[in-house]
This record gives C-alpha cells, sequence and structure tokens, in this order.
C-alpha cells in the first residue's frame, strides 16, 4: 500500500513536475517516442514510395499485412520475459537489454529498407519490412514490460498517459515527417532519418531505472513449453472465477472503435472534403484533442477508481460514434460545413484517447510482475483481434445501411460492453481486481 505522505507529495506534482522529478516518466516518454516510429514506416508511410514506385495495387493491398507481427507479438513475448539478451542484459537488465536490442533491431532494418528499390527488387522491401515489424513490435513488447514493473499499480495511469504522449509525437514523425522529408531529399534519406530518430529512446533506455524484478537472479531456465504456457496459466489461475469475463471485457471493449475506424475516412471522402481537410482535422487538430483525452484519463482514474473509469471510458468512447452519424447525415461539400466536421471527429478522437488510456490501465493491472511483456502482448492482442476480424465485414454493412446507421450500429455495441464492466466492476471484491 502507498505511503500517504508519498501519495500527498505525488497528488500536489503537475504533469510537467512529474515529468521533471520523475526518472521513470522522463524515461517513459522517451521510450514511448522510439516506441511510435516503427508502425508507419513498416507499410502506412511506406505505402506512399511503394506508389510512387508503381507497384500494382493488388501486391499493395497484401503488402499491408506486413504489420501482422504487432498483432501475434504474444507468440514470442514470453521467451522476452524469460531470457536475457545477448550481452546488454547483463549490463542493464533484462527489459531493457532487450529494448536496447531491439532498438538496435529497428535502426538496421530501416537502413535496410531505405537501402532498397521497390520498384525493381520489391523482394528486398518486404524483407527488410517484416524484420522492421518484428523489431518494431518487439520493442513494444518490452517497453510494455518495463512499463507496468518499474512503476507500481497506482501510477500505471500516469505512465500510460505520458506512454501516449511520446507514441503520438513519435507516429507523427514517422508520419508527416517522414513524407516531408521524403518530398525534400527522398525516400532514402528519409527512411535513414528516421533511423537516427531512435537515438531518443535508446538514450531513455539507457537512462531508465531499472525494475526491481530484474534485480532478481534467476539460476534455472524454463523449457519452452513451459515458458510459453506458464505466463498463460498464472493469468488464469490468478483471475480465478473472474478470468472469462475479464477476458471477454478486454477483447470486446475496443471493438466498436476498430470497426468504426475502418469506415471513418471513407465517410470523410465520401462527403467531398478535401485531403487538406482531413489531414488538418486528424492530424494537427487530432494530435491536441488526443493528448486532451489522454491526460484527463490520467485525472478521472485517480480521482473515481480504475474500474469506475472504465465503465465510463466504454459508454463515452461508443456514444462518441453518434457524432460521426451525425456528420454523415449532415455534413457535406467541406466549405462551410468544415467547424461540423472538425467538431464530429474531434468528439469521437478525445474519446478514443480517453477510453484507450483506461483500457492501458486496466490491462497493465492485470498482468503480473514475472510474467508483464509476455500477460501484456496477449491481452493486447486479444484486444486487437475480435475488432480487426469484424472490421473486414464493415464495407458490405454500409452498402446496405448507409453510413449514418453504421456509425449508430457501432455505437450500440459498446451497450453489452457497458454492462459486462458493470458485471465486473460490481464483483470485483470477490475477483482479486486492483483497486485503484
Amino acid at each position: 500500500m502507498q505511503n500517504p505522505e508519498t501519495h500527498a507529495e505525488q497528488s500536489q506534482l503537475g504533469y510537467m513536475r512529474q515529468l521533471v522529478s520523475d526518472r521513470r516518466i522522463a524515461a517513459m516518454l522517451g521510450l514511448s517516442f522510439s516506441s511510435g516510429i516503427p508502425f508507419l514506416l513498416v507499410y502506412v508511410t511506406q505505402s506512399a514510395w511503394l506508389s510512387e514506385a508503381k507497384v500494382p495495387i493488388s501486391i499493395l493491398g497484401l503488402m499491408s499485412e506486413l504489420t501482422l507481427a504487432y498483432k501475434f507479438k504474444f507468440l514470442w513475448a514470453p521467451f522476452l520475459d524469460r531470457y536475457d539478451a545477448p550481452f546488454f542484459s547483463k549490463l542493464l537488465g533484462r527489459r531493457r537489454g532487450w529494448i536496447i536490442v531491439s532498438q538496435i533491431g529497428v535502426m538496421l532494418a530501416l537502413a535496410g529498407v531505405a537501402f532498397g528499390d521497390p520498384a525493381h527488387w520489391l523482394e528486398w522491401t518486404i524483407l527488410f519490412s517484416l524484420a522492421l515489424g518484428f523489431a518494431g513490435a518487439t520493442q513494444d513488447i518490452v517497453i510494455d514490460g518495463w512499463r507496468i514493473t518499474v512503476a507500481p499499480v497506482e501510477r500505471q495511469a500516469s505512465m500510460s498517459s505520458w506512454s501516449e504522449v511520446g507514441w503520438r509525437i513519435g507516429n507523427l514523425v514517422a508520419g508527416a515527417g517522414a513524407l516531408y522529408l521524403a518530398d525534400a531529399f527522398g525516400w532514402r534519406a528519409a527512411y535513414l532519418c528516421m533511423a537516427a530518430m531512435m537515438t531518443p529512446g535508446m538514450i531513455a533506455a539507457l537512462m531508465a531505472p531499472e525494475p526491481p524484478s530484474d534485480k532478481a537472479q534467476r539460476t534455472a531456465q524454463p523449457d519452452v513449453i513451459t515458458t510459453i504456457f506458464e505466463p498463460i496459466r498464472e493469468l488464469v489461475s490468478r483471475l480465478g472465477a473472474a478470468g472469462i469475463p475479464v477476458l471477454i471485457l478486454v477483447a470486446g471493449f475496443r471493438m466498436p472503435g476498430y470497426i468504426s475506424s475502418a469506415m471513418a475516412v471513407p465517410l470523410f471522402k465520401s462527403l467531398h472534403y478535401s485531403n487538406s481537410d482531413i489531414a488538418t482535422v486528424t492530424k494537427l487538430f487530432g494530435f491536441w484533442v488526443a493528448l486532451g483525452g489522454t491526460f484527463l484519463a490520467s485525472y478521472v482514474v485517480k480521482r473515481i477508481g480504475l474500474m469506475e473509469s472504465l465503465l465510463a471510458g466504454t459508454i463515452f468512447a461508443s456514444a462518441s460514434h453518434l457524432s460521426l452519424a451525425y456528420l454523415a447525415v449532415h455534413g457535406d461539400h467541406g466549405g462551410g460545413e468544415f467547424w461540423l466536421f472538425a467538431t464530429a471527429v474531434s468528439i469521437d478522437d478525445f474519446a478514443y484517447a480517453f477510453a484507450s488510456i483506461i483500457l492501458i490501465t486496466f490491462m497493465s493491472s492485470l498482468c503480473g510482475t514475472n510474467f508483464a511483456a509476455s500477460q501484456y502482448a496477449l491481452l493486447t492482442s486479444l484486444c486487437a483481434l475480435p475488432g480487426s476480424i469484424l472490421a473486414a465485414a464493415s464495407g458490405f454493412i454500409i452498402e446496405r445501411t448507409g453510413f449514418e446507421w453504421f456509425f449508430v450500429m457501432t455505437s450500440l455495441i459498446g451497450a453489452p460492453v457497458a454492462l459486462l464492466c458493470w458485471y465486473v466492476w460490481r464483483h470485483q471484491t470477490k475477483t482479486h481486481l486492483p483497486a485503484i
């Protein structure tokens, strides 16, 4: 239990003072910045380069699957919890050692992509893009493991908020920043610059405090089968009777958002908003709106509790899709409707960021110290896969219902999820879930 005096001191710190005074939060910002760089560069940003290289659209669609490593990272996450990284773990501890190794892997993969030529040797680009996806997903695994083990559960909301800030800045650099660099200096220079942008994250890894659990000596290495299944067994055993409803809650929490986001840009284009309008609202406005939702979530969790915030988050996030339904009916042709467009999208972005931080905090609280990386990777994959799979049918639904009813339906999906959240909350004392 946290010391009351310490809690009083922390409650008086503003966010900027936390950044300066808490070494863990400063490190979290740098690490999450490097975490935000690789994902877009695997395919989304790179698709502009591939299009310029006249890669057939059918091949472009297939190459979007290069990001699958991020959805299946739970498959190798247990080994990162149980085995040391070559050389670096002896110097820095298990988790920080793997962070450095994965960051080196990201830099080498980015350099490999940079020296490719997709117009004449697409196989080279595919190979190094696969390597980039694997290294980037590995970096995410070990950074999440470090975050969960380096700070107590009552600090996870703040850690998650600063993690989201750093990730969004890194994502902005890898998106808009890489595109600007490509226009000015070419794609090779852009990808080499992105490799150099991993440096702040490496410095953060070197300066980050070592989690107490990484200092413990482990004398015997488990066999492969134990390594894979022990994190699952420990999680299920610890949750007990709450295991099934909690895991269903994790799987369903962001399902409405995944389905909705798949059709957001097609909605904007159907309403004749320009690419500039979409970029301004989703990137420029969206960045600051999302930061507002991020910090509000951290504040709310501390004030009303985790489970209460989780219930509020799923209701708010699902209801926010009604703003897109309203836009589908009343927005058109840009121009005078621009501020309606900006308001509707900002409501959705704010709610998504708010709910995401609460979900991250909740999933982090479910992870055991010894299996933090593998259990968190499993939970994030469980969170992403159902919604991603169902999103594939979103276009067919819109053909039958239209955009407005599609977004109304995605909002209604949140109702049973909210009921399940209420059920888990009411049975919290019987299920060994943490109370923050």
